[in-house]
């Protein structure tokens, strides 16, 4: 059997994206099929569109997303219909030799759906991030299921699936930021707010948020950063450097993945500290460090993937603080859209006049 469903796909490289019948099977072993509730717009959808991570064109698109299981396959145990879940790219395999030394968040064999979904000519899609949730209905491996209380609204949940839990897990994670740190985020967007507000929840003495845009700026502040730096009117390194008592900050965020903002992020942290780099590069981008200052300055550099984040822990936890009101989720949704106005979700976000438009179905 199989479920025909509208979805949101990508023909070829810089293509707008067009709207068609997807055909998506029944969920065979350690599988489940997921009617989407909610997806975010996510800058990586974009990239996929671009042909900046791959050219295995149709995709379909969309991953930041949740909803509710409408089927499972045979022996699965850990889901059920009617579960509220957050879909994940990094089903965790517990195999692996990353998950045998236990730090599964690093999991080397994450997994996906075995099937494939298909247009109705029979044309194999293939999946943004192994999940394709612009669409009504998607079929994913069960261990990229992860399930939380539904009492948070689907369009705040969905974020976790990836932008947000980039950001936070960022500063919580990988950095990690602990309590007195100073901290700078270059990149002010979606993921550079979470990495403001991780770095908030985990107690930073100061957080100094760098962006070109005035607007992203008022944002971050109202994500908790203490100072703003706009980098088009003033040099960066040399402001945080002075914020930080001539020092540089403990632990700088790059959220932008450029190498231009790579290098600010390198020497506007304080001798011993750390960069971590979440902003996704493209394939042709290249650094050129002196070795002898990456020698001299110590510390560490770090790149965050997903966060480091392990969906089954993180998940049920930040929704957890969401529905305390000590975790504001619901700042990253700038408004909900139907399929149909994805391609003009991403001139907007583009354009930088939004968080996250998040689709609601």
């Amino acid at each position: 059997m199989t479920s025909t469903v509208r979805g949101v796909i990508a023909r070829g490289k810089g293509e707008p994206v067009e709207i068609t019948s997807v055909v998506v099977p029944d969920p065979g072993p350690g599988e489940a099929l997921v009617r989407i509730q909610a997806c975010g717009v996510c800058h990586t959808d974009l990239h996929y569109r671009e042909g900046g991570i791959g050219d295995d064109f149709p995709y379909l698109l969309g991953h930041e997303a949740a909803g509710v299981v409408e089927a499972t396959g045979d022996g699965e145990t850990r889901l059920a219909p009617g579960d509220f879940v957050i879909l994940n790219w990094r089903a965790v395999c517990g195999q692996c030799r990353a998950c045998r030394r236990g730090r599964p968040w690093y999991c080397f064999s994450t997994h996906n759906a075995r099937q494939q979904m298909t247009l109705s000519d029979g044309t194999p899609l293939s999946p943004a991030l192994g999940i394709g949730a612009f669409a009504e209905k998607t079929l994913v491996a069960a261990g990229q299921c992860t399930k939380v209380d539904p009492a948070v609204p689907p369009e705040v949940a969905g974020l976790l699936g990836c932008g947000v839990m980039a950001g936070l897990g960022a500063a919580l994670n990988t950095a990690p930021v602990t309590r007195g740190d100073t901290v700078a985020v270059i990149g002010c967007g979606g993921v550079g707010d979470a990495a403001v507000l991780g770095a908030r929840l985990a107690g930073a003495a100061a957080i100094i948020a760098v962006d070109i845009d005035p607007r992203k700026l008022e944002w971050a502040r109202e994500f908790g950063a203490t100072h703003v730096v706009n980098s088009r009117e003033t040099d960066p390194v040399a402001r945080i450097q002075q914020l930080t008592d001539g020092n540089g900050a403990d632990v700088v965020i790059e959220a932008i993945g450029r190498p231009e903002t790579y290098q600010q992020a390198f020497y506007a942290r304080d001798l011993a500290g750390t960069v971590v780099l979440v902003g996704v590069p493209t394939p042709e981008m290249r650094l050129e460090l002196p070795l002898l200052d990456f020698f001299g300055r110590g510390g560490a550099l770090k790149s965050s993937w997903y966060g480091d984040c392990l969906p089954e822990r993180d998940f049920p936890l930040l929704t957890g603080l969401y529905l305390q009101g000590r975790l504001p989720l619901d700042k990253f949704v700038s408004e909900t859209i139907a399929l149909e106005a994805v391609e003009d979700a991403f001139a907007k976000m583009a354009r930088g006049e939004v968080l996250r438009s998040v689709v609601k179905l």
